[in-house]
């Protein structure tokens, strides 16, 4: 493959990450153990711009992980067009989420956990450090976020 397209700039590439953050539906979601056991899937999200907001069962793997750790690597599918957003986040149980953040959850999936049978827990992830890059490009200015301030 031969790269042709110029680099995009710091800014550029932070409104990018914002348009995604916006419009896409899922984001990969790690986190680990106690004991540094990985787990790493796939969870529908919403920005609400300061923070991103997950929903998943408290009971499982990452929900434990989220509450537990709370630490996270947030990404999306495309490798050619990298979004990497380490945060820290903070759980919230289905009677304690801020209604706004759930009711976008709602809108944006047609689905309210809040009204699930099964328990749900909701996690506010506030960006601590933000890269992206379009290949090796842009490679040596990833960085777009650092202790959870913009650098562009």
């Amino acid at each position: 493959m031969k790269i042709t397209e110029p680099p995009r700039g710091p800014e550029e590439r932070r409104r990018d990450v914002l348009a995604r953050l916006e419009r896409e539906s899922d984001i990969w979601v790690a986190s680990a153990d106690n004991d540094g056991l990985p787990c790493l899937v796939p969870l529908w999200f919403v920005w609400d711009g300061e923070a991103v907001w997950l929903c998943t069962r408290p009971t499982n793997p990452t929900g434990r992980n989220l509450s537990d750790g709370r630490r996270t690597r947030l990404a999306f599918a495309d490798t050619r067009d990298v979004v990497l957003i380490d945060g820290e986040a903070t759980a919230f149980t289905a009677e304690d989420v801020p209604a706004t953040a759930a009711d976008a959850f709602a809108a944006k999936y047609g689905w309210d956990p809040r009204q699930d049978r099964a328990p749900y827990s909701f996690f506010r992830v506030r960006p601590l450090a933000v890269q992206a890059w379009h290949e090796v490009r842009e490679l040596p200015e990833r960085r777009l976020m650092r202790d959870g301030v913009w650098l562009a």
